[in-house]
């Protein structure tokens, strides 16, 4: 979302990609977005005790103590107008994550992975002005529409949250390049995610002495933390400097997929065959979209 501490890409290195995507760097990708999946499943086993906020606050912990160590911010020496940007995005990486996780407890895995991804999909469409991103949108929009058709039992509360996680998602996207023009290397993600933490503090205080936490919700937690925070961070830097950034703005769209098929294995979350005809129309929006952008 996901952001680096939200499991997608940092926008900060700014080494010339390579022309050709290695086997390494696919291995690569592919093991950063299993990684991210798997971590937003394990997460969602610790919501009977910790709930999606409790979950999402642990997750903000360790994602800033991993970015401290790997960016060593030098906050006193931000400027003002650093620290606005800096700022917005702490408050979109807590917000993404939590709206995402709790799209996750109400909708399942792969509905709400598939409707975040909106939101990048939304700035890849809005960049051009190409007939095809025309057609991208209405098979996208045709997805959408597919997934949240009226039934007696439609969550619209949890897609909601689904959707808020896209505009979150297209938020990042846009604050992680200012960040990124403003600040240094990895400081600017590293100052945004310890400023998250610090605005989940009271709430993780209120959920560990309204729910005790049992060792193994703390366990799936920070584990979740780990996963979809940590590994995708620092196998993101390795990957952009062996993958063009078409190749991995086009593997994001795995993603989706990925998030239908852990749910599915890892959580029994199965999807007729409808609601995985519209993840692939959205998935296939997004790498038509892409595909024709390399040309």
């Amino acid at each position: 979302m996901h952001p680096a501490p939200a499991g997608h890409a940092p926008a900060t290195t700014q080494t010339e990609s390579p022309r050709r995507t290695s086997p390494a760097g696919v291995a690569a990708m592919l093991g950063s977005g299993l990684s991210n999946q798997i971590g937003a499943a394990t997460g969602s086993l610790a919501f009977p005790v910790l709930g999606p906020v409790g979950v999402v606050a642990v997750r903000q912990y360790v994602a800033a103590a991993v970015l401290l160590a790997v960016g060593r911010p030098r906050l006193r020496d931000f400027t003002w107008s650093q620290w606005r940007p800096v700022i917005l995005l702490a408050i979109v990486f807590g917000t993404m994550n939590l709206s995402l996780y709790t799209a996750i407890d109400r909708v399942g895995l792969g509905l709400a992975v598939t409707l975040e991804f909106l939101g990048p999909l939304a700035i890849a469409l809005a960049a051009t002005r190409r007939r095809v991103d025309a057609c991208c949108a209405v098979i996208a929009a045709a997805g959408v529409i597919t997934l949240m058709r009226p039934q007696p039992s439609t969550d619209y509360v949890g897609m909601g949250f689904g959707l808020l996680g896209a505009v979150c998602w297209a938020s990042y996207i846009m604050l992680n390049r200012t960040v990124g023009r403003r600040v240094p290397g990895a400081q600017g993600s590293a100052a945004a995610a310890t400023l998250s933490a610090v605005m989940f503090l009271p709430v993780g205080l209120a959920v560990v002495l309204r729910h005790p936490p049992t060792a193994a919700s703390l366990g799936y937690a920070v584990a979740a933390g780990v996963l979809a925070s940590a590994v995708p961070y620092l196998v993101d830097l390795f990957t952009l400097r062996h993958v063009p950034a078409a190749a991995f703005g086009l593997f994001m769209s795995v993603n989706p997929v990925l998030a239908a098929l852990v749910g599915w294995i890892g959580l029994g979350q199965r999807l007729g065959w409808i609601e995985a005809a519209a993840i692939g129309a959205v998935v296939g929006a997004n790498v038509l979209s892409l595909a024709g952008s390399r040309r």
